[in-house]
């Protein structure tokens, strides 16, 4: 015969807890986070700019170049020569065709710097080159 008693106390009563679902759920939300975020290439340096009462917000820049003080050219937090601007920025546009080219440069470099700089963008195809103001009074 059969001990039902014995055959009951023997199985195992605990419970699990299944979070393969709530792991499922946290990866979804990633992802969606990852996707919606837009990233910002920063310059690399910290830059003095001008002030310009006309000066208008761009949020579309997506090709940024920093002139310091004195007068050295950054891109993607790298120094790259004046005459080496328009390599870089062919290379930009290729990953990116639309991309806008905002040159940043600190109120203490010279124009000449500026000029070329925005002369070698201009050369590589960027259609859409603008230099970066603050506005008074603004941040």
């Amino acid at each position: 015969m059969i001990n039902i008693t014995s055959a009951r106390r023997n199985k195992s009563t605990t419970r699990e807890l299944n979070i393969a679902p709530l792991i499922d759920m946290v990866f979804i939300l990633l992802i969606f986070f990852i996707v919606t975020t837009s990233f910002v290439k920063e310059t690399g340096i910290d830059v003095s700019r001008p002030t310009a009462t006309t000066a208008v917000s761009k949020e579309d820049a997506s090709i940024l170049i920093a002139i310091d003080s004195d007068n050295r050219v950054f891109m993607e937090n790298q120094e790259i020569d004046v005459r080496a601007v328009r390599a870089n920025i062919e290379r930009a546009l290729a990953e990116n065709p639309d991309g806008a080219v905002v040159v940043v440069a600190d109120r203490a470099s010279s124009t000449g710097t500026a000029i070329k700089v925005m002369d070698g963008c201009r050369r590589a195809g960027a259609e859409n080159v603008s230099l970066a103001a603050d506005v008074p009074g603004g941040k």
